[in-house]
């Protein structure tokens, strides 16, 4: 699971998804809590490109962090919020 290391922009990631109507203007498509947020939106966000945010979503979705939901041609991320927990509770306890 953390074979890949969380770096500085990953955390923003997780930190701004807790609760993404905050952080994130409305989408056309989706539902930011529903659906979840597309890589364009973290790609302005963040000041990248949407090819460097979708690398790190897809990478927070094999840690486990994120979901993934396809909705047409759109891909929306949210957090799994039970995992993240899961994790947080394997660290609490010295893992």
């Amino acid at each position: 699971m953390l074979k890949f290391p969380v770096s500085g922009q990953r955390l923003e990631i997780l930190e701004w998804l807790r609760d993404p109507v905050a952080h994130f203007s409305p989408q056309r498509c989706g539902d930011l809590v529903e659906d979840g947020v597309t890589p364009s939106n973290v790609a302005a966000k963040l000041g990248v490109s949407r090819a460097v945010a979708r690398t790190h979503l897809d990478l927070l979705v094999g840690m486990g962090l994120l979901r993934a939901k396809k909705v047409r041609r759109r891909t929306y991320y949210r957090r799994d919020e039970y995992r993240i927990a899961e994790v947080s509770h394997f660290f609490e306890k010295g893992w």
